[in-house]
């Protein structure tokens, strides 16, 4: 995909155009009106509108374009959460206003919220990131706290993107480190996936993955431009972002960039929620969360199957997976030896400026030793290195 300020219109991948590149919202204004909407909704938060959403609506005004602006309303913790509040207040304005399309300005939590408004609406919504901060914006699932419960719900992907590198430059250096956490967990995630592939007949796509490679590697040979904010990087980053959300589009499922390092993620979110703590941003618990998986599976690497010790895990390790295991381990040690070491990780996430730790997060020790026994199955359809570590583990001392 081009990182530059021209056009790009797929239809392969159910996106009708994305451009990244300056004066971007322009584009966006332009884009309705060929679309021919009469009342828009411009999704945003208190942070997001005047990065951006003020801007929009102006211009979308001067077209004489009936518009509404909806600011998701925070949670108890000020953080502005996907859960059932959040969408029965834009599900509310969608309904009152009769728009005909939702755009969302803002990041990761913003878009999953119009994500699965816009679908429940029967309408289309564009995306205008705010920040290079994940890999979300093009996903068609959204993750949704129900009752406290992050679960994933098939919902619809953007018509069109309009990511606006005059708003990207200007987006918190935080949020730019944890789009470079979240692609630099594709490491751990890639892995998972051809382990899962292996062992269980996961279903797999040599083109998903390779795509998600190429953009992931992209963003890691750029980050020195990225640590420095300049345009390039920063247009490198966000392309990288999109291109992995194009992969998981193409594939039609998260598999290609999420695996047990995202599992730690969600975990730590679960647990932040019931404790009614402040949220972290998402990248940076991937980012810190790839470290810990990178360090357990060159450990695993290292001792062999037969050296794996007790992790306290309840499940146990069906015959099927052991034999997989054992017929696939020269390959899975290879695949292995391809995720760079905890160090280099680390290494190049503070060369961003973000944590590059879980204690840099402030997760507790007790909470990252019980994750690392228990995340898997925040997504037990899947099967990762780290739940067959898990299940082995506990077989091996049942």
């Amino acid at each position: 995909m081009p990182s530059g300020g021209g056009r790009v219109r797929s239809a392969t991948d159910d996106v009708d155009t994305i451009l990244i590149g300056a004066g971007a919202i322009g584009e966006a204004v332009l884009y309705v009106e060929e679309q021919a909407y009469r009342s828009i909704i411009v999704a945003v938060d208190a942070n997001t509108y005047p990065a951006a959403g003020q801007r929009l609506e102006e211009l979308l005004r001067a077209k004489r374009l009936a518009v509404h602006v909806t600011i998701i309303k925070p949670d108890r913790q000020g953080d502005v959460i996907a859960d059932e509040a959040s969408l029965i207040q834009l599900l509310h304005d969608v309904k009152q206003q009769g728009a005909e399309a939702v755009i969302a300005v803002g990041g990761g939590t913003i878009h999953d919220i119009v994500r699965y408004c816009a679908y429940m609406a029967g309408i289309p919504f564009i995306s205008v990131p705010t920040a290079p901060s994940v890999d979300g914006f093009n996903s068609k699932g959204a993750p949704i706290l129900i009752r406290g419960e992050k679960i994933t719900i098939a919902a619809i992907g953007p018509n069109a993107i309009f990511a606006d590198l005059d708003v990207l430059m200007k987006a918190p250096s935080a949020l730019t480190a944890a789009g470079f956490g979240d692609m630099l967990g594709k490491y751990t995630s890639l892995f998972d996936w051809s382990f899962g592939s292996l062992t269980a007949g996961e279903p797999y796509s040599l083109a998903a993955a390779e795509r998600t490679r190429s953009a992931l590697l992209q963003c890691v040979n750029q980050s020195e431009l990225i640590a420095r904010r300049q345009e390039e990087g920063i247009a490198a980053l966000m392309s990288a972002l999109i291109e992995s959300g194009l992969a998981m589009l193409s594939f039609g499922q998260s598999h290609p960039a999420s695996g047990a390092e995202h599992h730690l993620s969600h975990y730590w979110e679960m647990e932040y929620i019931r404790l009614g703590k402040r949220q972290l941003l998402h990248g940076a618990k991937v980012g810190a969360a790839c470290v810990e998986i990178a360090r357990l599976y060159h450990r695993i690497a290292d001792e062999g199957i037969d050296g794996w010790s007790n992790s306290g895990s309840h499940e146990r390790e069906s015959p099927a997976a052991a034999d997989a295991i054992a017929a696939n381990w020269p390959q899975i040690r290879k695949h292995i030896a391809d995720i760079p070491d905890s160090g280099t990780l680390t290494g190049l996430l503070r060369g961003i400026g973000g944590p590059a730790s879980v204690s840099e997060l402030q997760v507790s020790d007790e909470l990252l030793a019980r994750s690392m026994r228990e995340a898997h199955r925040v997504r037990m359809n899947r099967y990762t290195l780290l739940r067959a570590y898990n299940e082995r583990a506990n077989a091996a001392n049942a």
